[in-house]
């Protein structure tokens, strides 16, 4: 049977332009192109998930707007059970991203639909979360339904993955007891501690103080230097693949569905850690955010240049 992983989050359709660098402030540019895709952490980490070999259900909310539509659509066409994402009243959450020719990207996020995914609305599929070996939440949707699910995922014995992203504030104390794995970029783990995460030796300092907060185990991906894993017993560096980047939108949802998608099937921590990053490589090689997720062909087939 696949491993099934559960993802509670945001779907957002992705409004994508590229420009030769990101504005300045009060500065108009020029764009070379302009897609609409649909993304979302949310439904960008269940993607991957699926396409990198788990069975995967998505929990969270769509606007009663085309969007919304085309974002249930794209999660349908995967294979991923939507039982459990609800169609509200307003528009659907969107993503503003500026991606420039150095593949760096800006971002503004509304939240539109995701704002309306409640603690009830987790509650009402309990189901759900019991089926699964690996639950993953971030922080595109309110807090409060973080915290929530995070402890019933802990309560029902699940694997418990927090993607802090976007973050911009550490987060309640309450809430590390039910984490089994946090997975931080640089600036998320700078804002979770209060240091300057820059180097890998200032991301060893976070992820230490992490574990002192009372998470059970740390994952900061670096971007092209790779990750560092942190259980308390030990701190581990895992280069990443060298690739030529054209986009790093959604590689670090790339890297999070798949680390839990290999997690969920058996795979040791390190194999799992791998595998995501081969999976994260392969994905900053192709424009766009879903669109740039590989498979688990593509992942198996992969040889370092």
């Amino acid at each position: 049977m696949p491993a099934k992983v559960v993802v509670i989050g945001s779907l957002n359709m992705d409004l994508v332009t590229r420009a030769p660098r990101l504005p300045r402030g009060g500065e108009t540019l020029i764009g070379q192109s302009f897609a609409t895709v649909s993304g979302g952490k949310g439904a960008n980490q269940a993607v991957a998930a699926t396409r990198l070999g788990a069975e995967v259900s998505m929990v969270g909310c769509v606007g009663n707007d085309a969007y919304g539509a085309e974002l249930r659509a794209a999660l349908l066409v995967e294979g991923i059970d939507c039982q459990a994402v609800s169609t509200v009243e307003g528009s659907s959450g969107v993503a503003l991203i500026v991606v420039d020719d150095n593949s760096q990207n800006a971002i503004v996020i509304v939240a539109g639909a995701n704002g309306a995914l409640t603690p009830q609305v987790i509650d009402r599929f309990d189901a759900v979360l019991q089926a699964a070996d690996v639950i993953i939440c971030q922080l595109e949707v309110p807090d409060a339904t973080v915290g929530h699910a995070l402890k019933r995922g802990r309560e029902l014995g699940k694997t418990v993955i927090l993607n802090p992203a976007p973050a911009s504030r550490p987060l309640p104390a309450d809430w590390f007891a039910a984490i089994d794995y946090l997975i931080p970029n640089e600036s998320e783990a700078s804002a979770l501690t209060g240091l300057t995460v820059d180097s890998l030796e200032s991301a060893e300092t976070a992820a230490t103080r992490l574990i002192a907060m009372g998470v059970g185990k740390v994952i900061i991906t670096l971007g092209a230097e790779g990750s560092l894993f942190a259980d308390g017993a030990r701190l581990e560096h895992f280069p990443a693949p060298k690739v030529k980047a054209v986009d790093t939108t959604a590689a670090g949802d790339t890297f999070v569905g798949g680390f839990a998608a290999a997690l969920a099937s058996g795979s040791s921590e390190a194999e799992a850690i791998r595998f995501g990053q081969v999976a994260a490589a392969l994905s900053v090689t192709r424009a766009g955010a879903q669109p740039s997720i590989p498979t688990l062909s593509d992942v198996q087939a992969f040889k370092a240049p």
